[in-house]
């Protein structure tokens, strides 16, 4: 699949944190699909910025082996010999401001157009960027500069704001490419075509009609090689505050007067400024808090959370959690947002799903009573797709059955869909900042996130309370239940 667009003069990529396993896994095998595909220019420089002591011949069959595992390509050995060719090597500690940033220097200075990839922690956001100014690597009079920065940025509503003051500080916003990857992802991007190119759905796109959304995303791996990370992070940092509550964004924004990025990121802080704030009776009453215990996985014991590698015996982080959330606006009054995210679950999915209300009067045709709601399901991940469940008459019999109207977009036999990083570098490239996202959007998602934290403090949960492999705590589908609802994901 190629994007129509073509970068056709010397650029520069330098990831900052060049020899960590984002780098490997996800930057790397999309920097050589793109290469690949001549979607950027060949005149590409690829500068890995580490602190660690690597032979640089080494090193690129280190890289080697990640891209033949992870890139959608079969690499044929010349392709990948022309790709190594561009790749740098630049060995420096980020504080290191005379020799390090100096050499950077040297490297980057026949490209103008020039991107830095911060694949750090956030402590080390504003030291690399503050240097980068220092040593003019960024701010020139020639070419573009631009800084993408991976999450998380932040740990809290307060060191987000404070590190958001220091760096725009010393560069522009309009500069500034905060990454979630899941808004490069495919039929994320295709939100606003399902919602705004079809107009059987905006007239029904509001409390009139829908009953409940929910949103899913559940996995069946545990924190792998993250254990110390994610014990200081939990499930609503590491997936609620960012990539859910952009999902719920694009789902409930009002229609954009155009599709330019800033008029898509405008709409999307209204909604997230609409988000109804938790205090301790609400978040009692409507959030279910998990953390997984030992369990079985595709016929394979697993460890329980506490008993994961660099996680502490005694810890309380959650790793599952389910909650309501109410949209406080007059398209949205009633309608119950339901999100559902957690690991070590039953099955890895992740889905948007739209229940419309049944028709008004169909129980007085009994021949009708069994029809289920109708459904608009669009499939993220594993599946990529998007279908549409109404009713129909069963064949030879008197009543109706489920019918889906389904479009599997990772079917079609031309399919070979970039990765999110892949899109994520080209937009980025393209200046087009809709998929990353705004301070504003995310000052609003960490309000929300301290709302949740804060009513919990000093309660001391009831964990582990979900068997690796099971749905969840039973508590989570009682949370619907008592709504006169179930978890849909279950039944589709």
């Amino acid at each position: 699949m190629k994007s129509g667009f073509y970068h056709n003069t010397p650029l520069a990529f330098a990831i900052f944190g060049g020899t960590g396993d984002l780098t490997k896994r996800k930057l790397i095998p999309a920097l050589f699909s793109l290469v690949k595909e001549k979607r950027i220019s060949d005149e590409i420089s690829i500068v890995l910025v580490g602190r660690r002591n690597k032979d640089v011949i080494e090193f690129k069959e280190e890289l080697l082996e990640f891209v033949k595992a992870y890139s959608r390509h079969k690499v044929k050995k010349d392709d990948w010999e022309a790709f190594a060719e561009k790749i740098n090597y630049c060995r420096f500690d980020f504080e290191d401001e005379e020799r390090g940033y100096n050499d950077l220097a040297k490297i980057l200075e026949n490209c103008h157009d020039r991107i830095f990839y911060l694949a750090v922690a956030p402590g080390l956001f504003e030291i690399i960027i503050k240097n980068l100014k220092k040593y003019n690597l960024i701010e020139r009079d020639t070419g573009f500069q631009r800084i993408m920065i991976e999450k998380p940025f932040g740990f809290s509503l307060e060191s987000a704001g404070k590190l958001n003051a220091a760096i725009t500080k010393i560069i522009p916003e309009k500069k500034i490419f905060r990454v979630d990857h899941y808004l490069g992802k495919e039929m994320i991007q295709n939100i606003l075509s399902i919602r705004f190119g079809n107009s059987i759905f905006e007239p029904l796109w509001n409390h009139h009609y829908i009953d409940n959304i929910q949103i899913i995303s559940t996995e069946t791996i545990g924190v792998e090689n993250r254990g110390g990370y994610y014990d200081s992070t939990g499930v609503v940092k590491d997936m609620l505050q960012n990539h859910i509550l952009q999902m719920l964004a694009l789902i409930a924004m009002e229609p954009p007067v155009d599709l330019e990025p800033e008029s898509i990121r405008n709409e999307k802080v209204k909604v997230l400024k609409s988000l109804r704030l938790f205090d301790k009776e609400s978040a009692q009453k409507n959030i279910v808090r998990g953390q997984y215990g030992r369990g079985i996985i595709g016929g394979v014991e697993v460890p329980a959370y506490r008993e994961e590698e660099r996680v502490s015996e005694n810890s309380n982080t959650d790793t599952f959690i389910a909650l309501k959330i109410n949209v406080d606006n007059f398209r949205w009054a009633g309608v119950p947002f339901y999100v559902k995210t957690g690991k070590r679950l039953d099955k890895k999915t992740t889905r948007i799903i739209v229940q419309f209300k049944k028709l008004p009067g169909i129980n007085f045709y009994k021949n009708l009573n069994n029809g289920k709601p109708n459904l608009l399901v669009i499939k993220i991940q594993p599946e990529e797709g998007v279908f549409f469940q109404i009713n129909a008459k069963s064949p030879g019999i008197d009543l109706i059955e489920p019918v889906k109207a389904d479009y599997c977009h990772s079917c079609r036999a031309d399919y070979n869909s970039p990765e999110a990083y892949e899109q994520i570098i080209l937009e980025a490239i393209r200046n087009n900042s809709s998929i990353f996202t705004r301070w504003d959007e995310l000052e609003c998602s960490w309000k929300f996130e301290k709302s949740i934290s804060e009513s919990f403090e000093g309660i001391e949960p009831n964990f582990p309370n979900y068997a690796a492999g099971s749905k969840g705590p039973v508590e989570a589908a009682e949370l619907l239940e008592r709504d006169g609802r179930i978890w849909l994901d279950t039944f589709i």
